[in-house]
């Protein structure tokens, strides 16, 4: 025991007199470890707290502080109430002990067994005997940080203090100016209004307190190491004053007057805290500032210059407006709401009746902001504005005028929520708007055409405001337009606007607008001898177009698809047979419109049987035709042999298998499987085919063979759960195909059937053995200059390899390095640099998680990671003619990374890329000026030590043949203006010449950016420039 007694004399001597503050550590280290207590360390520190010498006492008390800092969850209920007395007897003391006391009872505050009143004891003696504000940053941020960790834990004890715990406080946060501190002193403020703190007399005195920092208007430094933001204190800020309805009356005005500031972000502040402060307030609270509210969101949305401010004015005016609708009205209260919006109605109704004067838009908006808050206020706008609306439309002859009044009424329609169990506040005017709107369809102008679809649509969308005879009337219109209106924009809003209504009436659409769209498109384009045929023509396919897109966009609800599908499909059947005459642009449009009802149509039985059993076998039973008829004779060649079409078919095919519940996935695969195997066509309609077809076998048959990408279609995009049936004789055919067919098409379609099928094969023995074989099958083709199925190859290893590497194999390694291998190879050498991006791309049609692949998370960025460093190997061996093709795959690769790691790693690989922009591909030129693009915006150190070589590359590809690659060189010589200046000034006056050529440059987006360019590098040095 002497021996410990000895131990902890010598560290309180070596800590005080010595000044040495480690001993600090140790010594709570042996407390923790029992060697004394803490009431033993006082003792022992008795003759340093005794001491004549302020600064003596202090590192007495300072070593005491430190020891609780790290010991303060071991003490007792006895040890913490000797310590309190006794930091609280020395807050009394010198000055300079104050801080080390302080850090004292901050450490106590933590204390889980703090002793009954003792928050109070203590935070009485803090407010009696210190100064706060006279304290150094640290002892502030001590105060706030004792007073955060008794609300916490000590909340009912500080209520009892009443007002006098807000007086302190107020007390000890006036006249705080650090960001650090203030966070701290806000986070109390918050927590005294938000957990119901006695705010007595005090209420005013605590928001002056803290809205004199309002608005904010903070600016973190550079590099700041604290991480305060303005956005964090404004926020803090923000909760303070509006958290409770105390504040209201003191607000408020305060808002009003920092309105008036020139400063933007001071008028945004204000908005958004006033939208925050009356979510919380009721209408009493507001009701004496209503007119100087109104007449400052007025002012900011008529007179404002910023979009932001505008919005933020107008969110403000539907925030008060919802509080004023909360109210609860008594027979002799007064309707504040109804107040407020006659000053509204006073000042923005009357600009509505002056469509050609620019105070139409910021009163409309306004009054609809208003309109927006509550059914109350919606009901009120509407009355009186609706009418007026309507008049002026009726009286006004110039369409600019009545295209002006529309757009304002379908705000008005938007703005107003509707409400299931509420009748539509524009009931009353339902038979003029409707009349309005349709007479509007029978217009000539095609603007007024359009604004009059968007009304259209706002009021389907409210229950009760188009009859049935309203909807047929409209649907017949929009039939109309869609078959005899040329505009583009016209047809654009007409397909939309059916799209919207279809969704809420398809009956009408069922039995108005697909008969005629079908009659319409089977009719014959005037014969070809006639004069005008030409144009005829053009315009019947425009019609056309326009007819397969509404069709699509009307396909919403199962009952619409099972009339509109049939229709598409007899447009595919009659482009087969002949009887019609459509183009394959016309095909390739139905199979579009098939897809995107495949799409969007919700997931139902009805529909998936409709998929199932109805449009996946059509589709296959009209391209095995055309696919057999293709083989014999030479004569009319059916539309659906062309690739265009297939290609197009195969997205219609792998969308619905996609979404089919997983019975009908598992009987679609199956169907599928036994046709392409054993030639099985007892599933598909108008069954008059031989027998035994052989679809898979890689014979002469260019026609039959290009049926596999339908296959790709419909047992690559199916769910992970659903088993494709004998699928190793499948992926054998698959494989045996794609490296032996000659025809392009055929043979790329197998090698992406075998892929997506591969990608969701389970991991296992069978999936590495089947992946070993097909690579050593591959690659033996490949090593072999004079196999005649090389391409094949390649393009299998290919895809194989994309699909390995979605799942992150770790076979995958073994196809990268061939692929490396092969940019060397003097035939395969480009296209295994376009391989690349196929790697690195997204593929439309499988391997994406929309087909259920497995495709884990940055495979781009892993790939890049592990194989970067072997490119440019690579590249540095190659010999100089093979050099393009490194530079190209490396440009496929960094072009596809995400931004953000592309600004990472690009450094690394600076010297690759000016090497690539004297490559003489333009496709390298401009995927690499793309890279380089977000780098130049923060310029690492590395590439402004070769900024005379980016200079000169960047100079030369303004003269590039190629427009696009101009443009991108541009920019980027625009960029690089913005580096150090006494960096770029030495090439200023050589780029200025080197930009006069492109002034004149025959397109005109060249010659913009050339002007924007050169403008940025003349004023470069020049005092105000960059």
């Amino acid at each position: 025991m002497a021996a410990d007694s000895t131990l902890l004399l010598s560290l309180v001597e070596e800590f005080v007199s010595g000044l040495q503050d480690s001993k600090a550590k140790d010594t709570a280290t042996c407390v923790k470890d029992g060697q004394f207590t803490i009431l033993q360390l006082v003792e022992a520190l008795g003759l340093s707290l005794t001491s004549a010498q302020p600064h003596t006492r202090a590192r007495g008390v300072q070593l005491l502080s430190d020891v609780l800092h790290d010991c303060y969850g071991g003490l007792t209920e006895r040890e913490v109430e000797v310590l309190i007395a006794f930091y609280e007897d020395r807050l009394k003391d010198h000055y300079v002990i104050t801080p080390p006391v302080l850090q004292g009872l901050r450490a106590l505050t933590k204390c889980t067994v703090l002793p009954p009143g003792s928050a109070v004891s203590m935070l009485r003696s803090l407010f009696q005997d210190v100064h706060v504000q006279s304290l150094m940053l640290t002892e502030r941020a001590c105060v706030y940080n004792m007073l955060i960790n008794l609300m916490a834990t000590r909340e009912a004890e500080l209520k009892g203090l009443g007002a006098d715990f807000v007086f302190g406080f107020v007390q000890s946060m006036d006249g705080e100016r650090d960001p650090r501190n203030l966070l701290l002193a806000f986070q109390i403020a918050r927590t005294i209004v938000l957990r119901g703190y006695d705010l007595g007399k005090f209420t005013e005195e605590l928001f002056e307190v803290t809205s004199c920092y309002f608005p904010i208007d903070f600016s973190p430094p550079p590099n700041d190491p604290h991480g305060i933001t303005r956005e964090e204190l404004i926020q803090m800020l923000r909760d303070v004053l509006t958290g409770t309805p105390r504040f209201a009356e003191f607000l408020l005005p305060l808002i009003i007057e920092k309105l008036d500031s020139d400063v933007q972000s001071a008028k945004l502040d204000s908005l958004q805290t006033l939208v925050a402060g009356v979510s919380q307030y009721e209408h009493k609270d507001v009701a004496e500032f209503l007119e100087g509210l109104w007449a400052s969101l007025r002012r900011e949305v008529f007179q404002t210059s910023s979009e932001k401010i505008e919005s933020a004015g107008l969110a403000a005016l539907t925030a008060l407006t919802s509080c004023l609708s909360r109210s609860v009205l008594n027979s002799d209260s007064e309707d504040s709401l109804s107040t407020f919006l006659e000053l509204v109605l006073k000042d923005c109704k009357h600009h509505l009746c002056e469509p050609d004067l620019k105070l139409v838009w910021p009163s409309a908006k306004l009054l609809q902001a208003a309109c927006s808050a509550s059914y109350r206020a919606s009901h009120v706008i509407a009355d009186a504005v609706t009418p007026s609306l309507i008049e002026q439309y009726n009286s006004r002859a110039q369409c600019s005028h009545r295209r002006t009044l529309l757009e304002v009424v379908q705000r008005f329609v938007q703005s107003v929520r509707a409400c299931e169990n509420e009748e539509s506040v524009f009931s009353a005017f339902r038979p003029s708007l409707c009349s309005m709107v349709l007479s509007a369809l029978t217009e000539t102008n095609a603007s007024l055409q359009v604004t009059a679809t968007s009304v259209l649509t706002s009021l389907a969308q409210h229950t009760g405001l188009l009859l049935d005879s309203d909807v047929e009337l409209a649907v017949d219109h929009l039939t109309r337009l869609l078959l005899t209106e040329e505009d583009h924009r016209v047809g654009l809003a007409v397909v939309e606007c059916a799209g919207a209504l279809a969704g809420l009436h398809p009956a009408a659409f069922i039995t108005e607008l697909i008969p005629r769209l079908k009659a319409a498109m089977f009719a014959e384009p005037m014969d070809q001898n006639d004069n005008g045929a030409a144009p005829e023509k053009h315009s019947h396919h425009a019609v056309r177009q326009r007819c397969l897109s509404a069709l699509a966009a009307v396909s919403t609800q199962p009952s619409v698809v099972q009339e509109s599908t049939p229709v598409l499909l007899e447009v595919l059947s009659a482009a087969h047979a002949g009887s019609v005459v459509f183009s394959v642009e016309e095909v390739v449009s139905a199979c579009h419109s098939l897809r995107r009802i495949a799409e969007q149509v919700e997931d139902s039985e009805e529909t998936g049987r409709c998929f199932h059993d109805v449009i996946i076998p059509r589709l296959l039973s009209l391209a095995l035709q055309a696919a057999l008829q293709g083989e014999g004779s030479p004569g009319r060649r059916s539309p659906l042999l062309e690739e265009a079409v297939l290609s197009a078919m195969v997205p219609v095919i792998s969308t619905s298998c996609s979404r089919l519940q997983p019975t009908l996935a598992g009987q679609t695969a199956s169907r599928a499987v036994s046709l392409f195997l054993d030639g099985d066509v007892s599933f598909l309609p108008d069954n008059s085919f031989p027998s035994n077809i052989q679809l898979l076998e890689p014979g002469d048959s260019w026609s039959r063979s290009r049926m596999v990408c339908l296959l790709l279609g419909c047992v690559c995009s199916l769910p992970r759960g659903v088993e494709v049936p004998r699928l190793d004789l499948l992926m054998t055919e698959l494989e045996e195909m794609s490296c032996t067919c000659s025809y392009p098409l055929s043979y790329t379609s197998a090698a992406k059937c075998f892929a997506g099928l591969l990608n969701k094969r389970p991991q296992g023995d069978a999936l590495d053995s089947l992946i070993q074989r097909t690579v050593k099958r591959a690659c033996s083709e490949l090593d072999s200059a004079s196999s005649s199925v090389r391409t094949q190859a390649f393009t299998l290893m290919l895809w194989v390899a994309k699909a390995l590497l979605l799942r992150y194999h770790p076979q995958f390694t073994t196809l990268t390095d061939k692929l490396f291998s092969l940019l060397d190879d003097a035939d395969l050498g480009p296209a295994a640099a376009d391989g690349f991006c196929l790697l690195m791309s997204d593929s439309a049609d499988i391997l994406n998680r929309g087909c259920h692949a497995d495709v884990r998370i940055m495979y781009r960025q892993r790939f890049f990671c592990e194989n970067s460093a072997k490119l440019v190997r690579g590249f540095n061996a190659a010999p100089q003619e093979k050099k393009p093709n490194y530079l190209k795959a490396l440009s496929n690769i960094v072009n596809k990374l995400p931004k953000q790691v592309q600004v990472t790693e690009l450094p690394a690989l600076l010297s690759l890329l000016l090497e690539a922009l004297s490559c003489p591909d333009q496709g390298v030129q401009l995927s690499t000026l793309s890279c380089l693009q977000p780098v130049l915006v923060d310029p690492p150190p590395a590439l402004i030590q070769q900024l005379e070589a980016l200079v000169s590359r960047l100079l030369a590809l303004t003269s590039s043949p190629a427009m696009s690659v101009r443009t991108a060189s541009l920019r980027c010589i625009h960029a690089v203006s913005c580096f150090p200046e006494h960096e770029v000034l030495p090439f200023r006056a050589r780029v200025l010449r080197a930009l006069a050529r492109p002034l004149d440059d025959r397109k005109r987006l060249v010659r913009r950016e050339a002007v924007r360019a050169r403008a940025q590098w003349f004023l470069l040095g020049s005092p105000g420039g960059s």
